[in-house]
C-alpha cells in the first residue's frame, strides 16, 4: 500500500500532492521541472479530515527512495517517515496548549541543515493555530527566507487570520481537505484494521467524519460508554438536582482521561531527567548535580501539567461537540429535513425531544453548548462553563 492510502477521501488533494513529490524528486536529481513544488505549504480542513496524515504521507513521499512514482509505502524512506523515525522529518505536535517562541526558534535553526539523507529536510507543524505570536514570527521569518533543501508543512483548521496569520499564509500553498465520506472511513476500517463491517459501518456514521474517533469508538468499548452517557444528558435533564449531577460527570470524565492519558508517562520523563540529571549517584560530583536540578524539574512539571490540561480540554470540547450535533439532529427532525443525522443510532431519541421542545428551545440550547466551547477556549474555568450550559440545557 502506498503513502497515499493513508489520506482517505481525499482524492483531489492527493493528485496536488503526487504531482509535488514527482516534482520533489526530480529537483532532486537536478532535471529540468515545471513549477509544482514549493518550499511551504498549509493543510486546512475540518476536525478528522487528516491534515496531519496527509502532511506525514507528502513528507514520506518526498524521502521515497524508490524509483518510479514516489510514495511507495515500502522503502526505508517511506517507512521511517510515517513511523516518525527519519532523521530529516521532525514532527511538531503542542503537548500544552500552544507552541512557545523558543520552541519554534530551536526549531528553525534545526531545520536550516541541509538534510542527512540528500533529500528534503521536513518540518511538519501539526497544529499551527496553537503557534503563540512570538512563534508566529520566528516561524515567518524561516519560511520568507527558507533554505533551498527545507519544507515547511503547517496544519491548521482553516486559513482563516485566527488560526494562521495572513503573513504565513500568504507564503505558502493552501490544500484544503474535507470531512471524509462514512463510506470511504468505513472501508478503511475494515480493509486496513480489520474491522468487521457492522462494527465498522456504525463507527463511520456516528464519528462525524473523524477517522480516528471512528477507529476508537470501534476498538475501545469505554470510548464507546463515554459517548452514550454524554448522549443521555439531554433527556436526562428532569430536575435542577440532574444539572449538577450532569455536569460533575462530564468534568470528572475528562480529568480521568487526562490522568489516564498521562499516568506512567508523567513518572517516566521525571525519572528520566532525573537519571541524567545525577540523581541516585554517588560519585564526587553527584550532590552538587542533585542540588541544581530542581529548576528543570519544576520545568517538567509544568510542562505535564500545561499537557494534561489540554488534554482535558480536548476530552470535554469533545462530548461539548456531540451533543451539539446531538441538537442539530433535533432541529433537523423538527424541520422535517431530509439531511442526514449525526447521531443516526439514536434517531428515536432526537424524534422524542423534537416532540418535546420547540425549535426555538432547541437553538437556544445548542447556542448555550456553542457558548461553552468559547468560554473554555477563554480559559474560564470547566466547571463553571459547564454547569452554566447544563442549566442552560435544562431551561431551554
Amino acid at each position: 500500500m502506498s503513502v497515499w492510502s493513508q489520506v482517505v477521501g481525499q482524492s483531489d488533494a492527493v493528485a496536488v500532492l503526487e504531482a509535488a513529490s514527482v516534482a520533489a524528486r526530480a529537483v532532486v536529481s537536478g532535471e529540468p521541472v515545471a513549477s509544482g513544488m514549493t518550499h511551504a505549504w498549509l493543510f486546512t480542513g475540518p476536525p478528522g479530515s487528516g491534515r496531519s496524515t496527509a502532511a506525514r504521507a507528502f513528507a514520506a513521499a518526498l524521502q521515497c527512495t524508490t524509483p518510479g512514482e514516489p510514495g511507495c509505502g515500502q522503502c526505508q524512506g517511506c517507512h521511517t517517515a510515517l513511523s516518525g523515525t527519519h532523521a530529516d522529518v521532525r514532527l511538531v505536535v503542542p503537548e500544552g496548549l500552544s507552541i512557545s517562541v523558543a520552541e519554534m526558534r530551536a526549531l528553525v535553526q534545526t531545520s536550516a541543515r541541509r538534510p542527512t539523507g540528500g533529500r528534503w529536510q521536513v518540518v511538519i507543524i501539526a497544529d499551527a493555530d496553537r503557534l503563540t505570536e512570538g512563534a508566529a514570527n520566528a516561524l515567518l521569518k524561516a519560511v520568507e527566507e527558507p533554505p533551498e533543501r527545507t519544507v515547511f508543512l503547517l496544519c491548521a483548521p482553516s486559513d482563516h487570520p485566527d488560526d494562521v496569520s495572513v503573513t504565513i499564509r500568504s507564503r505558502c500553498r493552501a490544500i484544503g481537505l474535507r470531512t471524509p465520506a462514512p463510506s470511504a472511513i468505513a472501508a478503511v476500517l475494515h480493509q486496513r484494521d480489520g474491522i468487521d463491517e457492522e462494527t465498522a459501518t456504525w463507527a463511520a456514521s456516528v464519528c462525524g467524519g473523524h477517522v480516528g474517533r471512528a477507529r476508537r469508538l470501534a476498538t475501545d468499548p469505554a470510548a464507546r460508554d463515554r459517548r452514550a452517557k454524554v448522549l443521555r444528558i439531554p433527556l436526562n435533564l428532569r430536575r435542577l438536582s440532574d444539572v449538577f449531577d450532569a455536569a460533575d460527570d462530564l468534568v470528572k470524565a475528562a480529568e480521568t482521561d487526562a490522568v489516564e492519558a498521562g499516568a506512567g508517562r508523567d513518572e517516566a520523563e521525571k525519572d528520566a531527567l532525573k537519571t541524567a540529571l545525577g540523581h541516585g549517584g554517588t560519585g564526587k560530583g553527584a550532590a552538587t548535580a542533585t542540588r541544581g536540578s530542581a529548576g528543570a524539574i519544576k520545568e517538567l512539571e509544568k510542562r505535564q501539567k500545561s499537557r494534561a490540561t489540554r488534554t482535558q480540554r480536548d476530552a470535554l470540547d469533545l462530548a461539548l461537540v456531540d451533543l451539539a450535533a446531538f441538537y442539530r439532529d433535533v432541529l433537523v427532525t423538527q424541520a422535517g429535513a431530509p439531511a442526514t443525522l449525526n447521531h443516526p443510532d439514536q434517531a428515536a431519541a432526537s424524534a422524542q425531544a423534537a416532540s418535546m421542545w420547540t425549535p426555538e428551545s432547541t437553538l437556544r440550547r445548542l447556542e448555550a453548548i456553542l457558548g461553552c466551547r468559547e468560554a473554555l477556549e477563554q480559559n474560564v474555568k470547566p466547571r463553571i462553563a459547564v454547569e452554566a450550559m447544563i442549566t442552560a440545557l435544562h431551561m431551554g
